[in-house]
């Protein structure tokens, strides 16, 4: 492998860097895969200072802003290696992303770290760990914010509508491809699971009553310009998710009339690109509520206006959980959710039955995993995506 080094990551953000780490760089970092057939870094890493035009109204960072600094490094890690052997060129482009937890804040003057690595690859696609550290500068102190897994697939620079095989990698012990094949089969299934969604339309409702699904839901409307996109001509991946973050904290924020935060995302699926000249419909609506948590449902729709022959379709989907907090930061009830027709039930006790596995997902790892600083019963402390 190359010399480490510095190179800017992406253009429209001058304080980035990507940079080439050693494999034992992180003691959290997944397990390094190299051969001697593929020449790819191990991992890489962006930096970058949160600067004010990070922030939300709360003057914390964005999470749609994070999201999109852990796509950014996702690509460019999995282009890279797409590249690595001789053959047609090609771009990563972005299939899916696992559930993200944001587990810690970052505070604007901070420094963040995204590191990226792959760990595992199948003949079309390539799943990356997204790991980010938040850095105080002043006093060094590191922490981590956010865990993401990303998957991707090889597009063709000729023919951006062909997939490319991946060139494989070479794993330091068998488990390591065995356990990847095995999330890789569950991703896959549950992808295409949520396709039987993609009919769904948020309709406005007229003179909707408080609490009730059509009160809250909201949509933005997106014009896709060249700064959206790649250099060739569709969006990026952490475009669409900012945008998406965006959509339901104005759904959170609506229901609870306070400030909100971000506490997690469940799987994102992208089911088809989308491309320069399109207008996307962001809709968002809340689809179930806890004691202390809201989750919404979040739907992208494009409409290639510039291309008549193509009908509108359904381009990402995916549930944002959001928290939310009073003036001085304290965790608030949440007002309960009113369903009111078959289909508002229906998909409440949809995400009730997800709201109750997380929860039991997280007693056992509690139980069994490393052992992390319970949160403040008096404070809640995940404030990267107030909006």
């Amino acid at each position: 492998m190359a010399r480490p080094g510095l190179i800017h990551s992406s253009p429209g953000l001058p304080d980035t860097c990507a940079l080439l780490q050693p494999p034992a760089a992180s003691a959290s970092a997944a397990p390094s895969m190299s051969g001697p057939d593929v020449e790819t870094p191990s991992a890489i890493q962006i930096c970058r200072i949160m600067r004010p035009d990070d922030a939300n109204v709360a003057g914390n960072v964005h999470g749609g802003t994070i999201l999109k600094m852990i796509e950014e490094a996702g690509a460019i890690i999995s282009t890279r290696h797409c590249n690595s052997q001789n053959g047609e060129r090609c771009v990563a482009a972005l299939a899916r992303v696992e559930r993200t937890d944001f587990l810690s804040p970052m505070c604007i003057g901070e420094v963040a770290h995204v590191s990226a690595e792959i760990t595992y690859t199948s003949k079309h696609s390539v799943e990356v760990q997204v790991n980010v550290m938040s850095e105080n500068i002043l006093t060094g102190a590191k922490k981590l914010t956010n865990k993401a897994t990303l998957w991707y697939v090889p597009l063709s620079l000729k023919n951006v509508d062909k997939v490319l095989e991946v060139p494989p990698v070479v794993y330091s012990r068998q488990e390591q491809e065995e356990e990847g094949r095995k999330r890789y089969e569950a991703q896959k299934l549950e992808r295409m699971e949520t396709k039987w969604r993609n009919g769904d339309i948020v309709q406005p409702v007229l003179n909707p009553e408080p609490n009730t699904v059509s009160y809250s839901q909201s949509s933005l409307i997106h014009l896709v310009g060249p700064s959206d996109c790649t250099l060739h001509g569709f969006v990026h991946g952490g475009v669409t998710m900012k945008l998406m973050d965006e959509v339901a904290g104005i759904v959170a924020a609506r229901h609870c009339k306070t400030n909100i935060v971000t506490a997690s995302v469940d799987a994102i699926n992208f089911h088809d690109k989308i491309r320069k000249g399109c207008v996307i419909t962001i809709s968002g609506r809340m689809t179930f509520t806890s004691n202390k948590s809201m989750e919404i449902e979040v739907l992208v729709d494009a409409d290639p206006v510039v291309d008549s022959s193509q009908k509108r379709y359904r381009a990402a989907s995916a549930f944002f959980t959001y928290v939310s907090l009073s003036q001085e930061g304290r965790s608030l009830p949440v007002p309960q959710l009113v369903p009111e027709t078959e289909d508002e039930k229906k998909r409440f006790e949809e995400g009730k039955g997800r709201y109750l596995q997380m929860k039991a997902k997280r007693q056992v790892a509690m139980a069994t995993g490393p052992k992390f600083p319970p949160w403040p019963k008096t404070r809640f402390t995940l404030r990267a995506g107030i909006v």
